[in-house]
């Protein structure tokens, strides 16, 4: 098979269908005008497709010409609650929505890949599993899709996964990089809402005012997490809302904050959910106020099977060159629900590259509006997906 060469000759459309994407971000479980336009980049291929019933998602089943395994390749689909600001001329026509993340370009790689397998589908001994999933943002698609069947699309276990995620820092544009083991970390919410007694501002000695109760609560989370843990036990806790009050001077009854808290061991999740939660409600009491504080575990632990990583490190090199992959010395502490596939099938999660400007240490990064993909990466993404299953069902 020459993948990679095939890529190459649908660059351009797989551009286009990336920046098509772009335009029309959509949030959460439900995609309806990004699943119609997957759908019908997919029609002409030879797929049986099945949409979720919970969720905007897509299964295709590409059988191969000879009985074997099966393996499944997995796309992530939806945008973020963000303002777009990058100034590119394909921005998004949706207010208040952006892919900031590059799931439009994971969407276009993988209908890239099903393009290059589907070519070659009578030398493929196995079937390909293809998971084009919503609400990956904390939505916990991957979970639905997995209650839904998609591991077992094909009439059977699939036997390995593979997934990649575009970086828009971090990385030179075009590098590949991963790790055995924990790559990304697993995460939680804390949700508080600080309950006191409202008034008028300038007689708060007649209230009981949350706000800076709460306040105090933020900065004692981030003394406890450098107290309570070990510094080389990895742990982020970061406070990403805060709500509270209507006027300057109005006190008011509640004051709420959320945050997401990152770790790579689940006895350190289930610790400090234990001391979050006694040091809000401790922290209201002293004031003489009430905390309802929830502590959620969202993700599990992405963890990349050993010598899965290995065949993929392997596979990378071969098709690209030595310097075109890099091994990790450390995870990332962001989460991903490919956890969630990666807990029940042995496989693989690798970045890709993409930063746009050249200096990956200074570039935006995933999740900011000024976040910027250099959509050139597609088909060397949209390669080495294919090869992936093609050289898994050898």
């Amino acid at each position: 098979m020459r993948l990679r060469e095939d890529a190459a000759e649908i660059q351009g459309e797989l551009v286009g269908l990336r920046r098509d994407l772009h335009r029309i971000p959509e949030e959460g479980l439900h995609l309806p005008r990004t699943q119609e336009r997957v759908l019908a980049a997919l029609e002409p291929l030879p797929l049986e497709i099945d949409t979720g019933t919970a969720l905007s998602s897509i299964t295709a089943v590409l059988r191969g010409g000879a009985p074997g395994p099966a393996v499944l390749l997995r796309g992530d689909m939806d945008a973020l609650p963000i303002t777009e600001r990058s100034g590119v001329d394909y921005g998004s026509r949706h207010d208040g929505v952006m892919h900031a993340c590059g799931h439009d370009l994971h969407t276009a790689g993988l209908v890239g890949a099903a393009r290059l397998l589907a070519a070659h589908r009578n030398e493929l001994a196995g079937d390909v599993v293809f998971m084009f999933q919503p609400g990956e943002e904390g939505y916990n698609g991957a979970g639905q899709m997995i209650d839904e069947g998609v591991l077992t699309a094909a009439g059977r276990p699939v036997e390995a996964a593979y997934g990649l995620h575009v970086l828009s820092s971090i990385l030179d544009r075009g590098v590949f990089a991963s790790r055995p083991g924990p790559l990304m970390a697993g995460s939680a919410g804390l949700f508080v809402t600080v309950v006191g007694a409202g008034g008028h501002g300038s007689r708060p000695h007649v209230t009981l005012d949350p706000v800076p109760v709460a306040c105090e609560m933020v900065t004692a989370l981030q003394t406890m997490v450098t107290r309570r843990f070990d510094a080389f036990e990895p742990v982020v806790l970061t406070v990403g809302t805060f709500h509270a009050g209507t006027r300057r001077n109005v006190i008011p009854d509640e004051a709420t904050f959320e945050a997401t808290v990152r770790a790579f061991d689940p006895s350190v999740h289930a610790e400090l959910g234990r001391h979050a939660v006694r040091l809000c409600e401790q922290i209201a009491a002293a004031h003489g106020l009430r905390a309802e504080v929830r502590y959620e575990p969202e993700y599990p632990v992405t963890v990349n099977d050993p010598a899965e990583y290995d065949y993929a490190a392997t596979t990378v090199r071969e098709l690209f060159g030595p310097e075109r992959f890099a091994t990790m010395r450390h995870p990332l502490t962001g989460s991903e629900d490919f956890s969630r596939v990666l807990g029940r099938v042995p496989g693989a999660f690798v970045f890709l590259g993409a930063c746009a400007t050249g200096d990956p240490d200074t570039a935006p990064g995933n999740h900011s509006p000024r976040a910027v993909y250099d959509d050139s990466v597609l088909a060397d993404g949209a390669a080495l997906l294919a090869e992936l299953a093609a050289r898994r069902l050898r």
